[in-house]
């Protein structure tokens, strides 16, 4: 029984810590996704990634920055934060409503990028651990799927976007539940 409170507490650690190896391979994957569906989108728009042009004071930076206007005549930028609900800071929020750690993180983008010039457009990617999105993230998918619908004519793109999400969030998933289960030696 100990063993399996060990496995458990390593597997829920290797999603919190900031250092696991595979969270920062899942966000740059997520980013990617993101990256090729505004380019399918938008007809091959051209986008950028991590836009120097719009460094705040401290260096951080936006994941993307479409090089075209998107919406009203505004580029829009945009940066993905993955989220895991198993944080002690977000447990009783998700306890109550399942998107509540992505919604959080989502509005602590937005204010992190609250002072980016009125030239742009700001939109947060947040992914809770297993998959789910913070209600922006479903309407901005939303338009960049009917927009990969207007040119591929397949009305499922939408759907289909948010499947690739989330596989790809629990592809790196098992990759940091792989990397934090103890070795075995089974040479007995």
């Amino acid at each position: 029984m100990q063993t399996i409170v060990t496995v458990v507490l390593l597997w829920m650690h290797s999603f919190v810590c900031k250092r696991a190896p595979g969270r920062s391979g899942r966000h740059h994957a997520v980013n990617d996704l993101v990256v090729h569906s505004f380019a399918a989108a938008a007809a091959g728009a051209p986008v950028t990634k991590e836009p120097a042009r719009l460094s705040r004071m401290d260096g951080k930076r936006p994941d993307g920055l479409t090089l075209v206007p998107w919406q009203s005549g505004k580029s829009l930028c945009w940066d993905v934060t993955m989220i895991c609900f198993l944080a002690e800071s977000y447990v009783n929020g998700v306890a109550r409503e399942a998107s509540a750690a992505a919604e959080v993180a989502a509005s602590r983008k937005e204010q992190k990028y609250a002072d980016l010039d009125s030239r742009y457009l700001f939109d947060s990617i947040a992914v809770e651990t297993l998959g789910v999105l913070n209600s922006s993230d479903n309407s901005l998918l939303k338009e960049i799927g009917n927009k990969i619908s207007l040119n591929t004519g397949e009305s499922r793109e939408v759907s289909f976007l948010h499947q690739r999400i989330l596989v790809l969030v629990q592809r790196f998933n098992a990759i940091l539940l792989h990397d934090s289960l103890p070795t075995i030696d089974c040479t007995d």
